[in-house]
């Protein structure tokens, strides 16, 4: 048997790299920012915020105290988890079969870290049952950010005026994550003074490129995702005070006994020839500035 059936083992490193991969593809915030390791006890990150500008001193003057604020922030992880039930055929099928099964599971487990991370960065939610997370607390966007412009007929404008929002606070913004319904209202606009020509003809058809006038974006339903979410975007300096990253390897482990999933109608996995698979993966993130961010919002 290969060493990625045993229990709680690791995956390999190509497969583990893959799924890294995939998270960065599937994350808008991963997208838009940079991954860095996490430690399980958390990484503290510190923000200095200048109070007043630089002075200029003369020959044999005083120098003056300019002021510094500082805002320290934890960059903590949180455990993701994803189970199926299988035939333990599996477990006497060939090597072969059972890296296919492992790797298009860690596959659709990589998709699902990574929508779940952005469900949970950015509304606080658990992305499970679509209930505000004890866990993830007040270390997302929604709680964080207060800047927010009110979505208007004109998609191009209220992204003007986030930005402007960003800007006025002396941040430079890097990029915007979008929900579809978004990316569609922006699609829809016309140039002024033309007869019927799109004002960015490259989002047509449905098409998320991934940068509009020179600006990083990502479209992704999680966005605007969960019962009473007003969020359609938000844009900010993701590049510089959005952090994230895996704490430890992507471990799938495969389970031969009992009820892992607490499912009472499955009852116990030998008892019906069955196993349970299991990832899990560490990811931590944190909002190193919330003034550098804006959110765009329905009313």
């Amino acid at each position: 048997m290969p060493n990625v059936v045993n229990k709680g083992a690791l995956l390999p490193p190509e497969i583990a790299t893959g799924m890294i991969n995939l998270v960065r593809g599937k994350s808008s915030l991963a997208r838009l920012s940079q991954a860095r390791p996490v430690s399980f006890n958390g990484n503290e990150y510190f923000t200095f915020n200048f109070d007043n500008e630089v002075s200029i001193v003369g020959e044999s003057a005083a120098k003056v105290n300019g002021g510094v604020t500082v805002a320290p922030v934890t960059v903590r992880p949180y455990k993701f988890e994803y189970g199926a039930r299988f035939s333990d055929e599996f477990m006497i099928a060939s090597e072969e079969y059972q890296m296919d099964v492992l790797r298009q599971f860690s596959e659709g487990f990589a998709a699902k870290a990574a929508r779940g991370m952005d469900i949970a960065a950015i509304h606080g939610l658990n992305p499970r049952t679509g209930a505000a997370s004890a866990v993830v607390g007040t270390n997302h966007f929604d709680a964080a950010v207060t800047q927010t412009a009110t979505i208007t007929a004109d998609a191009n404008a209220d992204v003007e005026t986030a930005i402007a929002l960003v800007q006025a606070q002396e941040h430079d913004v890097t990029g915007m994550a979008m929900a579809p319904a978004f990316r569609s209202a922006l699609a829809q606009l016309k140039k002024s003074g033309t007869s019927n020509e799109p004002m960015f003809p490259e989002l047509g058809w449905g098409a998320a490129p991934g940068v509009i006038n020179g600006l990083p974006v990502d479209t992704n339903s999680t966005v605007s995702f969960g019962t009473g979410t007003k969020d359609r975007a938000i844009v900010g300096n993701f590049r510089d005070f959005f952090r994230w990253g895996f704490a430890r390897g992507i471990s799938i482990e495969i389970i031969e006994y009992g009820n892992p999933d607490n499912d009472a109608t499955a009852g116990d996995l030998k008892g019906h020839n069955q196993i349970y698979i299991r990832g899990e993966c560490y990811i931590g993130w944190g909002i190193l500035l919330p003034a550098a961010f804006a959110r765009i919002v329905t009313t």
